[in-house]
């Protein structure tokens, strides 16, 4: 259980005013200048001491990302771009720390666009955020009035200038690239890689995409110290974290808990629990959409953190917990997560182009019962031909929710065949 004196988002919850003065009050801005002092060494190095790796789905460690950027820049600029286009299915964390904590994000930006040498940050939001748009560009009016951002930022003789550009509500742009994409005025379609950001990215410019609940545990970090958030978790999965709990609980929330927690307690502690109690349990979803589903027997022992949830062939994702009682028709729950990534495929690859329709149209006929026991084998090797052959994760992402219901509940799927089939012998009889 989370210590209430190490908790980041103190205002996830929009209890206090999401302001200027407010965010000062609860340390926001606290000697930002003093930390830029420091120098970009020594920000990169608690970061990456502190151990924080991406919040935003892929855990990738922020401090060696941002220590990708040239140290010398050849002419080009640098650019800082912020992902708070929050499209995962089941995830709403980046949305309450944007209406509610816009300063930490914004403060985080600074502290960042000054690790990598950029002048210039983008935040590029959900086009459906209005709320969170309106507060995002009231913060940053009133960070460039207090002379925060802009000319001289914090008094630290750096200048540091952040535009909020809305997008328009594509999962596809979610992804690093195809953001940047849609950033210069393009289609939202991921690029080849190489080259990477960091050597190529906005504008052919180096060019650093981070998250913005990443982004927005920055300056904590730099002013309590890597120690501090290295010392909560476990090792390589270190720190707090937003959880989104949805689904079938009494009571669906965002909370901030310590990575590693048990998911049990997760939900029994914060979200009073699975609907009918514990032993209703069905299956959770851990991370979002995108990553495959466990079952009850899993969920009673999990921990929740990256390594812990890859070992049981899932993944931390977002932290989106889904969970589904024992009402839930699993098989046609997938088949509704098939057909969301067809219909947000940018279509560029074929194996997803094609195989996320392929995957849509088989689990609706299994979801039914209308197919053949020897299709849930077919099914499976589809998703080994899309998983891994596309430019982007999206088709990953759209084969490993599949993937884990036939892991865990192919005898679900056969008994539905074999009633189906039953049923039709009996009429015809």
């Amino acid at each position: 259980m989370l210590d209430d004196r190490d908790r980041i988002f103190t205002n996830l919850y929009g209890l206090e005013d999401w302001r200027l003065k407010a965010a000062r009050r609860r340390g926001d801005w606290d000697g930002t200048g003093d930390i830029i002092a420091k120098g970009r060494d020594w920000i990169i190095q608690q970061v990456k001491d502190s151990g924080l790796r991406g919040r935003g789905g892929a855990g990738f460690p922020t401090g060696l990302k941002w220590s990708f950027m040239p140290k010398e820049s050849d002419g080009r600029p640098h650019y800082l771009v912020i992902n708070a286009d929050e499209s995962e299915p089941g995830t709403c964390k980046d949305r309450d720390i944007m209406r509610h904590d816009p300063h930490k994000l914004i403060e985080g930006s600074l502290l960042a666009g000054f690790a990598i040498a950029a002048h210039a940050g983008y935040i590029y939001i959900r086009g459906e955020f209005h709320a969170e748009a309106q507060h995002l560009q009231a913060a940053i009016d009133e960070a460039y009035g207090a002379g925060l951002i802009g000319k001289n930022a914090c008094g630290s003789g750096w200048d540091f200038e952040l535009y909020l550009h809305r997008g328009a509500g594509a999962y596809i742009c979610g992804e690093e690239t195809g953001l940047l994409e849609s950033l210069e005025g393009k289609k939202g379609m991921p690029r080849l890689k190489p080259p990477f950001p960091a050597t190529a990215g906005l504008y052919g410019c180096p060019t650093t995409v981070n998250n913005v609940e990443t982004l927005a545990m920055a300056p904590a970090i730099l002013r309590r110290g890597a120690d501090w958030f290295a010392g909560l978790g476990r090792p390589d999965n270190t720190g707090t974290k937003i959880f989104c709990i949805s689904g079938h609980v009494n009571h669906p929330c965002n909370v901030e808990e310590e990575m590693g927690i048990p998911l049990k307690r997760l939900i029994e502690k914060h979200a009073g629990g699975v609907r009918g109690g514990w032993n209703n349990l069905l299956a959770v979803i851990p991370g979002g959409a995108s990553v495959p589903l466990i079952p009850k027997s899993i969920c009673d022992t999990v921990l929740m953190d990256f390594d812990s949830l890859a070992e049981v062939k899932s993944g931390l994702g977002t932290a989106a917990v889904i969970v589904m009682d024992g009402s839930t028709d699993i098989i046609k729950a997938v088949a509704r997560l098939s057909k969301f990534f067809m219909h947000e495929s940018c279509g560029q690859c074929t194996p997803c182009r094609e195989g996320t329709g392929w995957m849509w149209r088989v689990m609706e006929r299994l979801a039914a019962g209308e197919s053949e026991i020897e299709e849930i084998d077919m099914l499976q090797e589809v998703t080994t031909q899309v998983e891994g052959h596309c430019i982007c994760a999206l088709g990953d992402a759209a084969a490993w929710p599949v993937q884990g219901l036939i892991r865990h509940f192919r005898p679900e799927m056969e008994r539905r065949i074999l009633e189906r089939r039953k049923s039709a012998e009996a009429q015809a009889a």
